[in-house]
C-alpha cells in the first residue's frame, strides 16, 4: 500500500510539473527504451492523440508514410507522395513541378471528398496549424520533403484535437530527429524533363544533449507549357537541447520563396500571369516526459507574403492590368497539454489551445495616374481568435478492448461557440485483428475571406458541422509479413457554406449539405528480404461531387531492395475525377505508371532515375491545364 501511495504520488506530482512549466510540442518519443517499456507496439502515432500512442489503441483510421518511403521516391514536394499511398485522400497538380495558388493553382488536397481548398482539411507541422490566415486554405509548395521524419494523416475528422479546420482530417508532417550522437551530411541533385532541377541537402547532428537539423534546397523547371515555369527556394533549421532525460527544448523554423507562372487554360491562355510567394513557420518548444505522465506546451508562428498578377487573356480582348494583388498573412498560438495515467490501462489528457490569425490585402498600382497608389480592399485589415479546452479519456477494459472518448469546446471571436464530442472502441482480437468503431463530430468556422471580402461576404455566417461514422478492421498475419485493413465510412455534413441568393443578391449561406459514403483499403506483403508489395484502393460515393474527389483510386506497387540496388514501380488508376461540376460537369479516368530506382556505388555515393507516366496518358486535373506526358529524371545522392 506504501508502495501504491508512493507511485500515485509521483504520478501526480508530474502532472503538476507540466501544468506550471511549459511542456513542448506534439512529436514522437524518440527514447525507444521509454516507448518499450511502456508499450507492446506496432506503430507509435502522435496525431490521433497529443501524447505517443500505440495505434492499435486508437478508433481512428490513421496512415503512416516513413522517412524511407519518402527518400525512395525522390520527389521535392511531400503532397504526391500522400496521393499515391493513402487511400481516399488525391492532390491536385498542373505540371511537372510546383503548385502555385490564386487562379489556376494546383496543389488542392482533397480527403474522403472535403477540401483543403475549402478550409476543410488541415495540414500540420509538428502539430502546429498551417494555413492562410486569410483565405484558411493550406499552401502546397511549402511542405517539402526535405523537412519530414514522417507524415501521419488522420482520416476522418480530428476537430476535437484540433478544432476548426480539422473537419475532415488532417495531414500531419513530424519534423526530422537526429537520433544518435553523430554528424551526417546528405545532399541530392536531379535533373530531367523541361529543364526540371531539384537540389537538396541536410546537415544533421547530435552530441550529447545537443542536437540540430539544418536543410536547404533549390528547385526550378521551365514546365511543359509556355507561362508555367516555376522556382523555389527553401531552408529549414531545428535545434533541440535535452535538460534531462524528462525534459528537452527546442525550435525550428522553416522559410519557403517561390515564384510560380499561370498560363491560364488552354482555351484563354494568360500573359504575365505570376505569382511571387514567401511563406514562413517557426515554433519553441518544451516538452516533458514522465513514466506516468507526460505534456507540451508550444508557441508556433506563421506567416505569409504574397504578390500576385492575374494576368490578361488577349484573345478575349483583354489588356495587361495596371495593379498587382499584395497580401500578408498571419496565424500565431499557443498549445498546451498534459496526459496522466491515473491508473492501469488508463490515459487522460486535457489540453488547451489558442490561435491568432488574420491579415490584410491591397491593389498596387503601377502604371497610369494612381501609379504608386494603394487601394485597400474593403473589409481588411482583419484580426480573429480561436480559443478552446478538450479533454480525452482512453481506457482499456481487460486485454481486448480499448475505449475512447473526447471532448472539446472552442470559440470564435466573431461566429461563436462549438461543442465537439466523439467516441470510439477498439476491439483486439486473435491473431492480431482489430475492430474499430468511432463516431466524431467535425466543424469549420467560416473563413475571414468568406465573411469580410468581396461581393458575397456574409459576416452573419455559423460554423459548418459534420458527422462521420466509421467501421474498421486490420490484421496482421505470416509473422508481420502479410498485413492488411479495410474501412467503411459515411459523411452526414450540414450548414456548408456555399453561394446562393439572397434578396436579389449573391452571397455566402449556410445551405449546403454532403453525403459521402465510401470504402477504404490497405494491403502489403514481403514475400522475402528482397520483395515486397503494396496496393491500396478507395471507392468514394457523393450525394453532391466535389472537384477532384476521384470516385475511384487505385494504387499497386512493388519494390526490390537488395545489395545496392533499390527498385520500385507503380501503378494509379484513377476513374470518376471531376474537374468541373453543375451543367458542363467533366470527369476524367487515367492510369498513371511510374519507375523509380537507384544503385548504390559507394557506402556514401548513390545514383537514381525515375520515369513518370511512362504510359503518356493525357489527362487533365485541373481543368483546361493539360498533365505532361512522360518525363524523366536522373540524379546523384551523396552521403557522408
Amino acid at each position: 500500500m506504501k508502495k501504491r501511495r508512493e507511485q500515485m504520488r509521483k504520478t501526480w506530482l508530474g502532472w503538476m510539473a507540466g501544468c506550471l512549466i511549459p511542456a513542448g510540442v506534439l512529436t514522437a518519443q524518440t527514447d525507444t527504451t521509454n516507448i518499450a517499456r511502456n508499450y507492446t507496439i506496432n506503430e507509435v502515432v502522435v496525431t490521433g492523440t497529443r501524447n505517443e500512442t500505440d495505434i492499435r489503441h486508437l478508433p481512428m483510421t490513421v496512415s503512416i508514410i516513413k522517412r524511407q518511403q519518402i527518400e525512395q521516391t525522390h520527389e521535392p514536394s511531400l503532397l504526391p507522395i500522400l496521393t499515391e499511398q493513402i487511400p481516399g485522400l488525391f492532390t491536385t497538380a498542373r505540371g511537372v513541378m510546383g503548385f502555385g495558388v490564386s487562379d489556376g493553382a494546383a496543389g488542392g488536397i482533397s480527403l474522403r471528398g472535403l477540401s483543403g481548398g475549402s478550409g476543410r482539411l488541415m495540414v500540420l507541422i509538428d502539430g502546429h496549424p498551417q494555413y492562410m490566415g486569410l483565405f484558411g486554405h493550406p499552401i502546397a509548395d511549402a511542405y517539402q520533403s526535405f523537412m519530414a521524419e514522417r507524415v501521419e494523416v488522420l482520416r476522418g475528422p480530428a476537430s476535437v484535437l484540433y478544432g476548426s479546420n480539422a473537419m475532415g482530417g488532417v495531414v500531419n508532417i513530424v519534423t526530422r530527429k537526429m537520433r544518435a550522437d553523430g554528424v551526417k551530411t546528405h545532399a541530392n541533385v536531379g535533373y530531367g524533363s523541361y529543364n526540371t532541377l531539384q537540389t537538396e541537402v541536410t546537415n544533421q547532428v547530435r552530441k550529447g544533449r545537443f542536437s540540430s537539423v539544418v536543410s536547404a534546397s533549390y528547385n526550378r523547371t521551365d514546365g511543359h507549357r509556355s507561362g508555367l515555369d516555376f522556382e523555389q527556394y527553401g531552408g529549414y533549421a531545428k535545434l533541440g537541447y535535452m535538460f534531462s532525460d524528462v525534459w528537452n527544448l527546442h525550435g525550428d523554423v522553416n522559410v519557403t520563396h517561390f515564384n510560380a507562372g499561370n498560363p491560364g487554360p488552354i482555351s484563354a491562355p494568360l500573359l504575365e500571369a505570376y505569382q511571387r510567394i514567401t511563406r514562413g513557420m517557426t515554433s519553441f518548444a518544451l516538452e516533458n516526459h514522465y513514466e506516468n505522465t507526460s505534456g507540451a506546451l508550444s508557441f508556433f508562428y506563421n506567416w505569409g507574403r504574397h504578390k500576385v498578377d492575374d494576368g490578361y487573356c488577349p484573345s478575349a480582348g483583354e489588356t495587361p492590368l495596371d495593379y498587382r494583388f499584395h497580401s500578408k498573412d498571419n496565424m500565431m498560438g499557443l498549445s498546451w497539454y498534459q496526459s496522466v495515467q491515473l491508473f492501469r490501462g488508463n490515459r487522460l489528457t486535457a489540453g488547451v489551445d489558442w490561435y491568432r490569425f488574420g491579415g490584410d490585402a491591397w491593389n498596387q498600382y503601377l502604371t497610369g495616374e494612381r501609379a504608386g497608389e494603394e487601394q485597400t480592399i474593403k473589409g481588411l485589415p482583419r484580426t480573429e481568435h480561436e480559443v478552446a479546452g478538450y479533454l480525452d479519456f482512453r481506457q482499456d477494459l481487460g486485454e481486448w478492448l480499448t475505449f475512447d472518448a473526447g471532448v472539446r469546446v472552442d470559440h470564435h471571436s466573431h461566429v461563436g461557440t462549438e461543442w465537439i464530442p466523439q467516441a470510439g472502441l477498439s476491439f483486439h482480437l486473435p491473431q492480431q485483428a482489430e475492430i474499430k468503431l468511432s463516431a466524431s463530430k467535425g466543424f469549420r468556422y467560416p473563413l475571414i475571406r468568406e465573411m469580410f471580402l468581396w461581393g458575397v461576404a456574409n459576416p452573419d455566417l455559423k460554423a459548418e458541422r459534420m458527422w462521420n461514422y466509421e467501421l474498421a478492421y486490420s490484421q496482421k498475419l505470416m509473422d508481420g509479413r502479410l498485413n492488411y485493413g479495410i474501412n467503411v465510412f459515411y459523411i452526414d455534413a450540414d450548414n456548408l457554406i456555399s453561394v446562393g441568393m439572397v434578396d436579389g443578391r449573391r452571397m455566402n449561406i449556410n445551405t449546403g449539405e454532403a453525403k459521402n459514403a465510401g470504402v477504404e483499403g490497405q494491403i502489403a506483403y514481403r514475400f522475402n528480404e528482397a520483395w515486397s508489395a503494396d496496393a491500396n484502393y478507395s471507392y468514394l460515393h457523393m450525394k453532391n461531387p466535389i472537384i477532384a474527389a476521384p470516385e475511384h483510386k487505385l494504387y499497386v506497387g512493388a519494390v526490390y531492395n537488395k545489395g545496392r540496388w533499390n527498385l520500385s514501380s507503380g501503378i494509379q488508376y484513377i476513374a470518376g475525377l471531376y474537374t468541373s461540376t453543375g451543367e458542363q460537369a467533366q470527369t476524367e479516368d487515367f492510369v498513371l505508371w511510374n519507375i523509380r530506382g537507384s544503385y548504390r556505388v559507394t557506402d556514401w555515393f548513390s545514383i537514381w532515375a525515375k520515369g513518370e507516366n511512362l504510359l503518356a496518358q493525357r489527362y487533365e486535373i485541373n481543368a483546361g491545364f493539360p498533365m505532361p506526358k512522360a518525363t524523366f529524371m536522373g540524379g546523384v545522392s551523396v552521403n557522408f
